[in-house]
């Protein structure tokens, strides 16, 4: 829910700017988030720590903050802190249950901003900070389920008997 209404919002304020079918590149995911989000209100994880709402309450309360801000840095870096946060509840169920997570669409949405870095007319920290923040915490990401997977799979394989043939 937290990304999809952060890109949403961006969105929004990109195409309000001028922003055209360039803005559909965070448009579209924007809409796919929050499916996704209506959908595991009815199939999804039903745990939800105090780590969850208060990374839910930081974020929103983020949110307003940016809002308010009208300096171009200073934007990018609340939503980039927003982003991180929306990112620990999802770290915290995936070091639990990795296997229940798709690797590909975090592994997608990290190539998507890596190319969109080239697609940059103007790099300096307001432009580059944000898309090099989902890099890094996609990759970070994908990394930790891939590493989980494997510890799983190899204690799960310990202690079962070796076949005789």
């Amino acid at each position: 829910m937290i990304w999809g209404v952060i890109w949403l919002l961006v969105f929004f304020a990109s195409s309000a700017r001028g922003g055209g079918a360039g803005a559909w590149a965070i448009g579209v995911p924007a809409l796919l988030c929050l499916a996704t989000f209506v959908l595991s209100i009815f199939r999804g994880e039903k745990e939800i720590t105090r780590l969850d709402t208060a990374s839910l309450i930081v974020a929103f309360f983020s949110i307003a903050l940016w809002a308010v801000t009208t300096n171009p840095l200073w934007s990018v870096i609340i939503v980039t802190g927003i982003d991180v946060v929306g990112f620990v509840p999802t770290f915290r169920k995936a070091n639990k249950r990795p296997d229940e997570e798709s690797i590909t669409v975090f592994a997608f949405t990290g190539v998507s901003f890596f190319i969109s870095l080239f697609a940059l007319q103007s790099v300096n920290i307001t432009t580059v900070l944000y898309p090099a923040s989902v890099i890094a915490s996609n990759t970070v990401f994908i990394s930790m389920v891939m590493l989980r997977r494997r510890s799983i799979s190899a204690n799960s394989t310990r202690g079962k008997p070796k076949s005789h043939r």
